[in-house]
């Protein structure tokens, strides 16, 4: 397995997700995206990354999309160890979307400064599918792409004969 093949899986899958994730919570949450990425920011900056401008935005989004790469590198490396994470993707990307849920809203924001109550009710149920749908799982379909031949976005190629045809199966 290509490192750089990994590499490549885990910031794809980390940025469709990470981008996806922004756009789910601005919908989830009925707010502007510059207050989604604020909010974000706030981890670092506390309550008055809310009244930044655009480079906290920029801030909150530059954190929020390291975060995915990091959470899609993390699979990759799982499922370049344990290859059924790779081939069953529909399954364990949904389960790790459920992990990242767990570990961010109940380890990482808690222990920001961002302002934080923990999620409960309908919003605890639309975050855990957001996070099996819209991160574990395009983390999990790209990531598993990219560790089969050809990488994410490519046609696996095809090893030919001398005379051009395919190898038989």
């Amino acid at each position: 397995m290509s490192l750089k093949r990994l590499a490549i899986g885990a910031v794809a899958g980390g940025l469709t997700a990470g981008v996806l994730d922004l756009f789910a919570a601005m919908i989830t949450y009925e707010i502007p995206m510059p207050t989604v990425m604020k909010s974000i920011a706030a981890g670092v900056l506390g309550p008055a990354a809310f009244d930044g401008g655009p480079g906290v935005a920029a801030l909150g989004a530059g954190l929020h999309l390291f975060i995915a790469v990091t959470a899609a590198a993390i699979y990759a490396a799982a499922a370049q160890g344990f290859p059924p994470i790779a081939r069953r993707p529909l399954v364990f990307g949904p389960l790790f979307g459920i992990g990242i849920y767990t570990v961010m809203n109940y380890l990482v924001v808690p222990l920001s400064a961002a302002p934080f109550k923990p999620p409960a009710g309908d919003m605890m149920i639309k975050g855990l599918l957001v996070h099996m749908l819209v991160v574990g799982l395009p983390i999990a379909l790209i990531v598993s792409r990219s560790l089969r031949e050809g990488g994410p976005g490519r046609a696996p190629s095809t090893t030919r004969s001398a005379a051009g045809s395919p190898p038989p199966p």
